[in-house]
């Protein structure tokens, strides 16, 4: 990218398809998949079941989706679904599992730790009696969007499921960001994943595919899958133009550890201007708060878009960064340039 040009730190979402992902597009083999006559769609099934050490997996247009069908299997209307307050089915799914699935939230806070606690998950967890639904779900998020992308460590995800399965009950992982916490970690993503019962990761973040992403469980939980994603609209035709990308995405997980170090180098030239405070991040994605600089983070986001640079407004005094494949070194430097004088020219 030159630097020239405006520089999208916005989301991970925004990476444009490469040339050999284009190409494989074109030339992909396709069938009807509703039908499951997709060759590419049934090779990438398989590879990212493997990927995770899960038995199935199902190709879907959206992590949403994912998620929202994982709830919908998992669960029968009027029981519970437990989760953390701030993750990304309780924060920004549109009250999907109430709408879509007949089951009632509970989010309880994790803090830092993102991933409540056997104590925490035992205490939480609610038996269904004459006044209470009894709890049907648990859901963990590794990375953790907006905690700001912590890799959240394995032995804390483990032991928040384990606890869950000790009262019979089933848990979820939202992983749409799974490899980044797996390179962040030093592990093999099925180690993660190890513990839960399904999980979700996206194609077309970090990894750059243009569309879909990937739930996994078993094979029974996937059949069942299968059938809600038809009744959620999701069923798809000669979709393997679409996931050919997906196959080449799963080959880029190595790289991933190249968006970290540009997001490392975001965080420590930001967190070095006056008035604005960056943690340093565990992988892709970095929180600046301006509070200091008496900027909010819609005013910051504005200013930001007026010199050519992307973000996105997570809390009154808090903005989102997020590196990606599409963002280089050069372009971080020229961020944070371009950054620093609107902090100059805003900062009360």
């Amino acid at each position: 990218m030159s630097t020239n040009e405006f520089i999208d730190l916005r989301s991970d979402t925004v990476t444009r398809p490469s040339t050999a992902m284009r190409d494989a597009a074109r030339d992909a083999g396709v069938g009807d998949d509703v039908y499951r006559d997709d060759p590419t769609v049934n090779e990438l099934e398989r590879r990212a079941a493997e990927a995770v050490g899960m038995e199935a997996a199902l190709y879907l247009p959206s992590g949403t989706m994912a998620n929202q069908i994982a709830i919908h299997v998992h669960t029968d209307p009027g029981e519970e679904l437990l989760l953390e307050r701030e993750s990304h089915i309780y924060r920004w799914e549109l009250a999907g599992a109430s709408k879509l699935s007949g089951v009632q939230t509970r989010a309880i806070d994790a803090s830092e730790r993102c991933v409540p606690t056997t104590e925490a998950v035992e205490r939480e967890l609610v038996t269904e009696d004459l006044h209470r639904p009894g709890t049907g779900l648990l859901s963990l998020e590794n990375t953790h969007n907006y905690r700001g992308g912590i890799a959240v460590p394995t032995a804390h995800v483990d032991a928040a499921a384990d606890a869950a399965h000790d009262a019979g009950v089933p848990a979820h992982l939202d992983g749409a960001r799974l490899f980044n916490a797996a390179v962040a970690l030093g592990v093999d993503a099925s180690e993660i994943v190890e513990h839960v019962d399904s999980v979700t990761f996206c194609l077309s973040k970090g990894l750059g595919a243009p569309v879909g992403s990937i739930l996994a469980g078993d094979e029974t939980f996937i059949e069942a899958a299968r059938r809600v994603r038809k009744l959620f609209g999701g069923g798809m035709r000669q979709a393997g133009m679409i996931a050919a990308p997906g196959l080449l995405a799963l080959e880029g997980v190595d790289r991933l550890s190249e968006d970290h170090d540009n997001a490392a180098r975001l965080a420590d030239g930001l967190d070095a201007l006056p008035g604005v405070n960056v943690p340093e991040p565990d992988t892709n994605i970095i929180v600046a708060d301006t509070e200091a600089a008496g900027i909010t983070a819609a005013e910051f986001v504005k200013a930001c878009s007026d010199v050519d640079v992307g973000g996105g407004e997570f809390d009154t005094h808090t903005t989102r960064f997020t590196t990606h494949r599409d963002v280089d070194a050069a372009d971080v430097d020229a961020a944070i340039e371009r950054i620093a004088n609107v902090v100059e020219e805003h900062a009360a």
